[in-house]
């Protein structure tokens, strides 16, 4: 039985939360502690903590579409919040919370920082080998986006339902597992 899109909306906003908090933490803890011309090492060369501001979207692209960039994360807190509503898989729950949290990290760099308001530029901070630098934001929204990638091939709906199987197909198969 699924639990009522209340708790699964509760849990998804947990989850925002703690990301968002984690992810203005750290930010502000690399931006007061690192010296962007003085990487902290962490494993030799591998692993640094290196800030950079970054004013375009992951990898750096879209550079000059700061704007643009702010507008669509508006527009994915808004969808997240809207579909959370209604959820009823705890999966998609945390899915969208990642999501949802690291949208809301970004979007407050984007607001608040400097140049300027929609035009602000992300603190990243973690440097992992070849991998461009990242903060705690960046890895929230791919992990998220891999977990609803991955409900999605394997037929997990938001509703917490198979995707293509009916309900009677599902309690034909309860009956069918309880009749061994």
């Amino acid at each position: 039985m699924a639990a009522p899109a209340g708790r699964r909306l509760v849990a998804l906003l947990t989850v925002a939360v703690v990301v968002f908090a984690l992810d203005l933490i750290t930010k502000v803890l690399a931006v007061a502690k690192i010296d962007p011309r003085d990487p902290i090492s962490i494993i030799g060369d591998t692993v640094t903590l290196t800030l950079v501001r970054n004013p375009g979207a992951a990898f750096s692209m879209a550079t000059g579409m700061t704007w643009v960039l702010t507008i669509v994360a508006i527009a994915v807190v808004i969808g997240v919040i809207k579909i959370g509503r209604t959820l009823q898989s705890g999966w998609w729950a945390l899915g969208l919370g990642l999501v949802l949290g690291g949208a809301l990290g970004n979007l407050v760099d984007r607001i608040f920082r400097s140049p300027g308001p929609l035009q602000g530029h992300v603190v990243d901070f973690v440097s992992v080998g070849w991998w461009p630098v990242f903060n705690v934001a960046d890895s929230a929204i791919v992990c998220g986006a891999i977990l609803l990638v991955a409900l999605t091939v394997f037929g997990i709906d938001p509703d917490g339902s198979r995707a293509g199987r009916t309900d009677d197909e599902g309690a034909a198969e309860e009956t069918e597992k309880g009749a061994r």
